[in-house]
Formats: C-alpha cells, sequence, structure tokens
C-alpha cells in the first residue's frame, strides 16, 4: 500500500507514464530542411571524413559514366546518380574504402551544337574552343548542385572533367599506347556521318528508327551482250531465231535500291555467285533477275514475260553495263562491271545490288577487291548533306530533296521499271534524331580483326575482337543478359572510326605528308610533344601549333611546306572510354586499385552497352589486355504510370528539380530504391504519392523508436543478452534475420527487395506485433527497471541496425536520425562513418517458437474483431481470452506464463489444455485502470489510488512488476 494522500476520482496518471519523447518531428519537412543538410555536409566535408574513417580498408572503386556537361539534368540522371550513391554508400556501411569521384564528359558534339545555336555557325576553331570550355565549366556548376541536392556523395570539390589539362593529355598518351600496340590505322572507308554533326558518327552513336523511303527498280542497260547471252546459252543453245536476233534487243540487269540518291555514284553490280539468275524475255527487253524473284518483279513492273534462259551468277562476273543515266548526261557516261559477292540476296528485290562504293561498307570492300583504287571511288556528297556542285544534273542539291528528280529523270529516259513508298528501318544519329548515311572518308581508325597498324612497337598478342570477347567472359553483369547483349556487339562490330572534323576535342596530333598522305616517320615523337603542350596549356595551346613550330620543337629539319596538321579530334567515346586511365590511373590515381585499371563497377543505362560500356572495353583491352570494370550494371529508361516515354509534347515530363522542391529529393531517392530498376522505371503524380505515404510509414516507425529510447544511454542502461526478457531476444534474432538478408541484396546491388522488406518489417513485425506489445512494458513499468531496459537494450540496436538498412537511400533521414542517437554519444559525425551493425546470429529455434506463436496471436486478434463487430468489446484490453491448444501449442504457449496476456494485447488470458486451438473472447469483468487500461479485479486494491490496479501501484510505489518473457 502507498503511504501518499488518498487520490482523488478522475486523477491524471499521464504525468507518471514513460511516455516517448523525441525532437525527430513526425513530418519530415524535407523540401526545407535538406538544402541545410547538403550545406552541413559540404560545410563538414563530410566526404573527406568518410575516407579518414576508412583508411587501410579494402577499396571498392564505382567508376563513374560521365554525362555530357549541357543542359539541366532530368529525371534519367537522378535514377543514375542515386543508384550510384546507393551502391556507395551501402559499400561503405560494409565497411569498404568506398569513393566516388563524380565526373563530366565536357568535349564533343553536343556542346559545339549548344555553342552554334548560342553564337551562331562559322565560330573560328579558337573561338569555338573558348566558348565551348566557359560554356562547360557553367553546365558543371549546374548539374553539380543538383547532384548534390539529391543527397549524392562524392569528391566535389575535385571531380573530374574529360577538359581538365592533365586528362586531355593523358587521352593522347592513352591513344599512343593503342597506337604502339597495333591497333591503329588510318583508311578511306565508308563510315556513317551525319549531316547534321557535320562529322563521322560511331557505331554506337547510331539508333534505328522507321523512315519512308522510295524503292526503285532500275535498269542498266548491257554494254556487252554478246557476252551475256553466251553465259545463259553457252551449253543450250540460242533458242528460235539468231543470236544477231537476240543481240539486237535492249537487255538490262535490273537493280533494287531503296536509296535513290546512291544513283549518281554507282560503279559496278554485285550478284552472288550461287543464285541463279533468269533471263526474261519482255515487251521493254530482256532482264536480268533473280528466278526466284521473277515473278515478283513482273508484276510490280506490270509487264508479261517468260524465261528464256537460267545461269548461276558466277557466270556473269565482269560483264560490263551502262551506267542508267549514260545516255543522259556524258558525265555517266561510264560502265559498271559485275563483281560477285554473298551480300546479294534472293530475299527481295531483284536479287542485284547496284553498288556506290562510297556509300556502303560492303559495295566499298567488293570494288576495292576487284581492284578499284582509292581515287577512283566516286564519293559526290559533300558532308552537309549535298552534292558537289560538279555532279552532272544534280549538283548543288540536298540528296534528300533530289529524290524526286533523280526517279523523274530515270523515268524520262526509260530506266525506270517501278517506284513506290516502304517503311523500313533506318539508321538515325542518337543526338539529332536525323537520317545518316554511310559515306567514304580518310578517317583514323581502331582495327578489331588481323591487320597492320602504325608505328606499332609492341603488338598485342591477339586481335582486339578476341581480347574484347574473352573480358566478357570475366565479367559479372547486373543484371545476368547484358552479357549476351555486349558480345553480340563485339562480335559483330566493325573496325571502329574514332576521329571527328570537329574543333572542340582532343587533337589526333598528326602531321600528314601533303602528297601521300602518310603521317610524319618521327609520329611518336609529335605525339609525346602534343601531350605535354596539352598538358600545361589544353588542347587550346596544341590547336595554336603550326606545323613549323612542331617540327621545330622536336628537332626535325624537314620543309614544314610538306606537311599538313591534321585537324582532326578524337571521338567522344575515346574522351570517355579512356578515362579508367586518364582519371582512376592518371588525375585521380589514388581512386583505383594498385593491381590494375579495372573498377568494381560501372553503372549506366542499358543504352550504354554500345556506348561507355563498349568503348572503354574496347581501349582497355587494347592498352591492357583486359576488361577495365570487375563489373557492370544496367538500369532502365524512365517512363510515365502508363510505360510511356517522357515527352515534352505529351506533358508527362518529371522534372527532379520540381519533385525535390515539392516532396524532397529523399522521395526521388526511395522511389529509385523501391522500383526494380533492371527494367524501365515509372513515375507519375500516383506512383511518387504511394512512395511519399511508404517514407511516411518508415518515418513513424523511426520517431517511435527514437521516442522510446530517449533516455536510453547503452554505456549505463544496456541489460546483457541472457538477461533481456524472451520476446526482445526474439525481436533482435528476426532483426539479424532480416538483416542478412538486406545485406546480400546489398552485395548483389538489389534495392527494390530491401526496401520492401524495410516496409513490412515496419508495418508488420514491428508495428502489428512487437511494438504494439512493447507499449505497456515501456510506457508502465518503472524508468529504470529490467523489464524497460530490457526492452530499450533491443529498440536501440534496432534503431541502429535500422539506420544503417535505411542510410543508402534515405540518406537525410538517416543522418537526421544519426545526428540524436549516434552523434552524441559517440561523436561520429555521420552514419557512413559506421557499418552495419554487428548482430548475434539469429537464433533459429526462438525464431520457429515465436513464429508459431503468431500463428495463434493472429488467431486471436481475428476472434476479438468479431466480437468488437458486435459492439461486446472496445479495445482488445477489455477482452477476457479463452483459448484451448493442443499439446504442442499448450505447451508453446505455457512457457509464456502470466506474460501471454501482454502478446495477445488482453487484459487476462485463460489457456486450458485441448484437440485443437479454439478462442473464446467475451468482456472482462474487471475494471478498467486509469492508467494501464487493462480490465482487472484488482483496481482499487490501494485507497489511496482508487482507479490504479495492482501492478500499476507497484510499479509507481512498490517493487514493480516481474516480467519474464514479454
Amino acid at each position: 500500500m502507498s503511504d501518499t494522500a488518498p487520490a482523488a476520482s478522475g486523477t491524471d496518471y499521464s504525468h507518471t507514464l514513460n511516455l516517448p519523447d523525441t525532437p525527430f518531428p513526425m513530418r519530415g519537412n524535407l523540401p526545407q530542411r535538406e538544402p541545410g543538410w547538403v550545406q552541413q555536409w559540404d560545410e563538414q566535408g563530410i566526404y573527406q571524413r568518410l575516407r579518414a574513417a576508412r583508411v587501410g580498408a579494402p577499396k571498392f572503386v564505382l567508376h563513374d559514366g560521365p554525362p555530357y556537361a549541357n543542359g539541366q539534368i532530368h529525371i534519367g540522371h537522378a535514377v543514375n546518380k542515386v543508384l550510384k550513391d546507393m551502391i556507395v554508400k551501402a559499400r561503405q556501411l560494409a565497411g569498404f574504402d568506398a569513393q566516388y569521384i563524380p565526373g563530366w564528359d565536357c568535349h564533343g558534339l553536343p556542346i559545339e551544337n549548344a555553342i552554334e545555336k548560342l553564337h551562331g555557325r562559322g565560330l573560328s576553331r579558337d573561338e569555338m574552343q573558348a566558348k565551348a570550355r566557359a560554356f562547360a565549366t557553367e553546365q558543371i556548376a549546374q548539374q553539380m548542385a543538383d547532384f548534390k541536392r539529391l543527397g549524392v556523395l562524392g569528391q566535389w570539390d575535385r571531380p573530374y572533367r574529360t577538359m581538365d589539362f592533365v586528362t586531355e593529355a593523358n587521352e593522347i598518351r592513352a591513344f599512343k599506347r593503342v597506337m604502339e600496340r597495333g591497333f591503329v590505322y588510318r583508311g578511306l572507308k565508308p563510315v556513317y556521318w551525319c549531316f547534321d554533326c557535320g562529322s563521322s558518327l560511331a557505331e554506337f552513336e547510331i539508333e534505328y528508327q522507321d523512315k519512308k523511303s522510295q524503292t526503285l527498280d532500275v535498269g542498266f542497260l548491257c554494254a556487252e551482250p554478246a557476252k551475256l547471252l553466251q553465259a545463259f546459252f553457252r551449253d543450250t543453245g540460242l533458242p528460235h531465231g539468231s543470236p544477231e536476233g537476240l543481240e539486237g534487243r535492249p537487255m538490262y540487269a535490273v537493280i533494287w535500291t531503296t536509296t535513290a540518291w546512291t544513283i549518281p555514284a554507282n560503279q559496278a553490280l554485285n550478284l552472288n555467285p550461287e543464285i541463279v539468275y533468269a533471263l526474261v524475255e519482255t515487251p521493254r527487253g530482256l532482264l536480268v533477275l533473280a528466278e526466284p524473284l521473277v515473278e515478283a518483279c513482273l508484276k510490280r513492273y506490270g509487264l508479261e514475260g517468260r524465261v528464256l534462259a537460267t545461269t548461276q551468277g558466277r557466270a556473269l562476273e565482269m560483264i560490263r553495263f551502262h551506267h542508267p543515266l549514260a545516255h543522259v548526261h556524258p558525265g555517266y557516261d561510264r560502265l559498271s562491271p559485275v563483281y560477285l559477292a554473298d551480300y546479294a540476296t534472293a530475299d527481295d528485290g531483284t536479287g542485284i545490288v547496284h553498288s556506290a562504293p562510297a556509300y556502303g561498307v560492303e559495295d566499298f570492300n567488293a570494288c576495292v577487291a576487284h581492284g578499284l583504287a582509292y581515287d577512283q571511288i566516286l564519293n559526290p556528297v559533300q558532308g552537309n548533306g549535298h552534292y558537289e556542285e560538279s555532279l552532272p544534273l544534280f549538283g548543288g542539291q540536298n540528296i534528300w530533296k533530289a529524290y524526286p528528280a533523280i526517279i523523274e529523270t530515270l523515268r524520262e529516259h526509260a530506266r525506270l521499271f517501278a517506284t513506290e513508298t516502304i517503311t523500313h528501318s533506318y539508321p538515325h544519329c542518337w543526338r539529332h534524331k536525323t537520317p545518316v548515311i554511310y559515306r567514304a572518308a580518310a578517317q583514323w581508325f581502331v582495327r578489331m580483326d588481323e591487320g597492320e597498324g602504325i608505328f606499332t612497337t609492341d603488338k598485342a598478342p591477339k586481335t582486339l575482337r578476341q581480347m574484347a570477347l574473352e573480358a566478357i567472359d570475366h565479367t559479372q553483369f547486373y543484371p545476368e543478359n547484358g552479357r549476351a547483349r555486349l558480345r553480340d556487339m563485339i562480335a559483330n562490330r566493325p573496325d571502329w572510326c574514332i576521329s571527328r572534323q570537329r574543333s572542340w576535342g582532343v587533337p589526333l596530333p598528326f602531321l600528314l605528308h601533303v602528297d601521300s598522305g602518310e603521317p610524319h616517320p618521327r609520329t611518336p615523337e609529335i605525339i609525346d610533344l602534343a601531350a605535354q603542350v596539352v598538358e600545361a596549356g589544353g588542347i587550346e595551346a596544341w590547336s595554336k601549333l603550326t606545323t613549323a613550330e612542331i617540327l621545330q620543337r622536336i628537332g626535325d629539319a624537314t620543309d614544314p611546306a610538306q606537311y599538313t596538321k591534321s585537324t582532326d579530334i578524337l571521338e567522344v567515346w575515346f574522351d570517355s572510354g579512356t578515362t579508367h586511365t586518364t582519371v582512376l590511373k592518371g588525375s585521380h590515381a589514388g581512386a583505383g586499385h594498385d593491381s590494375g585499371p579495372e573498377a568494381d563497377l560501372y553503372l549506366e543505362g542499358h543504352d550504354q552497352h554500345r556506348g561507355w560500356f563498349h568503348s572503354s572495353l574496347l581501349t582497355a583491352c587494347a592498352m591492357y589486355g583486359r576488361a577495365p570494370y570487375k563489373g557492370l550494371l544496367t538500369h532502365g529508361f524512365t517512363v510515365d504510370g502508363q510505360g510511356r516515354k517522357m515527352s515534352k509534347s505529351v506533358g508527362n515530363v518529371v522534372a527532379p528539380q520540381q519533385v525535390s522542391s515539392k516532396l524532397g529529393a529523399e522521395i526521388i531517392r526511395l522511389w529509385v530504391a523501391s522500383t526494380d530498376y533492371s527494367g524501365d522505371l515509372g513515375i507519375d503524380d500516383k506512383i511518387l504519392a504511394r512512395v511519399v505515404d511508404a517514407y511516411r510509414r518508415i518515418r513513424n516507425t523511426l520517431r517511435f523508436l527514437l521516442a522510446n529510447i530517449s533516455d536510453f544511454d547503452p554505456a549505463k542502461d544496456a541489460v546483457p543478452a541472457d538477461q533481456m526478457l524472451e520476446i526482445d531476444r526474439y525481436a533482435l534474432s528476426r532483426a539479424a534475420e532480416l538483416q542478412a538478408e538486406i545485406l546480400a541484396h546489398y552485395d548483389a546491388y538489389e534495392f527494390h527487395p530491401v526496401v520492401a522488406k524495410l516496409q513490412v518489417y515496419c508495418s508488420e513485425d514491428l508495428g502489428a506485433f512487437y511494438l504494439d506489445a512493447l507499449k505497456d512494458r515501456l510506457y508502465t513499468t518503472a524508468p529504470q527497471s529490467l523489464a524497460r531496459r530490457s526492452a530499450q537494450t533491443a529498440l536501440h540496436q534496432i534503431t541502429h541496425a535500422m539506420l544503417r538498412w535505411m542510410a543508402p537511400f534515405l540518406s537525410f533521414t538517416a543522418e537526421e536520425a544519426w545526428a540524436l542517437i549516434g552523434t552524441p554519444i559517440n561523436g561520429s559525425p555521420s552514419i557512413f562513418t559506421e557499418t552495419f551493425l554487428p548482430l548475434d546470429t539469429p537464433n533459429a529455434a526462438l525464431l520457429a517458437k515465436w513464429t508459431r506463436i503468431l500463428q495463434v496471436r493472429a488467431a486471436v486478434n481475428k476472434a476479438i474483431e468479431a466480437v468488437r463487430e458486435q459492439g461486446q468489446v472496445g479495445s482488445s484490453l477489455q477482452a477476457h481470452v479463452t483459448l484451448r491448444a493442443a499439446p504442442e501449442d499448450f505447451a508453446l504457449l505455457s512457457s509464456l506464463g502470466a506474460d501471454l496476456k501482454f502478446v495477445f494485447i488482453v487484459s487476462s488470458v485463460d489457456l486450458q489444455p485441448g484437440t485443437e486451438l479454439a478462442v473464446d473472447v467475451q468482456p472482462s469483468s474487471g475494471v478498467k485502470c486509469a492508467r494501464c487500461w487493462h480490465w482487472r479485479d484488482d483496481v482499487g486494491h490501494d485507497p489511496a489510488h482508487p482507479e490504479l490496479c495492482g501492478r500499476c501501484t507497484s510499479n509507481l510505489f512498490g517493487a514493480g512488476e516481474t516480467r519474464t518473457v514479454a
């Protein structure tokens, strides 16, 4: 009994409870508070402190694929950077020295195009370079601010930029190494050419889109009819009539093409040696067509005809035909010989391919193989997409707009047999989304297969294709299907054209002989000089040097007039593709592994199988014979909630800046983490609303945890594991079990299962059970009691563990909470200086036992809910439960003793043996305690406190109740 004065009826006992208290607010107010945390991270130098915390730890290097320093970041950028940040932070928490050096791609066409839009075309090389460098610098500052706003931690005070002088110089040195290994050569070849770029394109700068084209069936008049007839009638003799009779009739090889603009540049015809060709008699003359296509062709031409003879394609080799415009203008008065080529097929068209070697790789190879010299190849299409002025009939015209004139000219002069419009897949520039062509140009290439390179001093033992394919086999892919995609691209790709005809980029430092085009014999020294000059003054310094000055600097007395300085630049994929060396082993060498250039991980969108992953693999294999990465991770593109591509015209674009200012960057981070990035990532207002709800549930759980350990000092108050209550030990075992799953997901770079499991853990394991069952013990027992401190010991460990689980994606929230429970205790400035909390091995027997108890609890709750719906009880505490259980369950539940009621959150339980589980719920016959709200028969046992039950008076004024399990 208490010796205090009697309490008046209706006394408020809330002040006697251990009510939760925390400055951690229910509402995050993320848009308002996040910028302050970003600033605080900067001012405190958190990234540098993270590095100091991991001195001597194993390194983990995620090498940043550089975005273009051009324009505001979009939601795709946000996905990419947040994914990288989550991986780096998870590795940091796993105990690695997880470094992250953000980078930017600063050269190339996108920036040149932006400068031309701002300042017009026609800028001098010096003006373009100066304006491009200033523009890229401005863009980097803007993008950096947006990336930091997303909570991305990295070496922002010293990122890498491909336009840094030392990086530009190291790229030249990397090029020299590729050259020394025997992979570089100069050649005339058809390469992809974009008229809008005004430059050649690499294979990975091409995307395929549908395009409407006019097909043409065009007749080439035979210049050697006797040879043609001999080929067809060698074994059978001539049909009715004399040879002269047939020779006097027009004979045509009919070709089919979708590129009318190439007809003016025709120089040969290609037939397949194995295909059977027919000589078909028609009112318009004798036509040579692939036999399987005769019927379809005649129907297309609106002609009747019959096959006079057949022969295999090889019999027609080297028979010559007139250009179809030879009788129209003397400028076309030339002959096109038949060359045999396997790429001519009888799948469609006529089975005969017209060959314009300047505008097709196969055409080029076939013509050169048959003896056509480079200087004989006709190339009338200029870099801007217009024919040269001297081209007969069509000079000066844009090639796409010349279609009608070409078709009409062929029709007017009886060489057009048919034309129709089709829609087909056609290569486009991935920047301008405009059609590209193949166009022959003298370019620098990296060779994929056997062949001679220039200035080879350390020839690689294998071809580049062989090394790259072997490297793919030794690379981890996330997801695994990326392996086949990259392998197919490497297996089938042509030689890599690495030269571009632009101003803003790293120079190809060659002096070329004005007559032969051959590079200067002291080219290796010239390349070394270029690297020195660029390292001191950037690419601009090299650009300003004259041929005479270069020769003077290397001590060469050759007449400068004999050489011209190349103005080509290395294509931008060589820039970013060599950062494994120019950055990781160059400007930021401390970030790379000592054992080699490979990073642990490259992470980009899946389009980079043909982009950065591709070029990085080729350059590293060329230089070192191995891949620059141990693993490749790819993510999908962002789409709206309906799966549609984002478009300003559709109005479904989601800007990360707007989401951050309205909802908080934390919501973007949680959205990225909760979405399966292996496919496309859907985002819209409805999806974000669901993410906000998920964030609130996690935050509220965290707030409850923080509030209930606010007076807990682990150094003084922690309870040893063997003295903790059983339910608390179970809760820690469950947390350890979950942590093992979460860490396995993090090791595999999987985030959406972590978010899903964390949400379930907060709502079910904690919210629906453990925390709910714990409230009575936390609030009503004595502050220093074993029962309360045991609960707080478990909650303290769970809170610390949970903060680490969520920190990679909910970084702002984790740091906010860490300031309350981490920094005050051990002075740690950031949760990311910590590691994942060591938890005891899960107790399998305890987990199994409580799994069954929770199943029984679910049955009890269902029965209580049924009674509540009938209005017989209010809260579950008003219920008295009679529980009959089969022997195994009876023993299990009996082990909880009097604490069974706390597990079920009822006022009393009558446990009885039975044959199967049966639950009966009745309203309690007791009285509700004004303090603990339990319905008990001993309420009022102390006259001084007539509204309190015996356990509350004991907890307040006596020795306190004894808890053993819950």
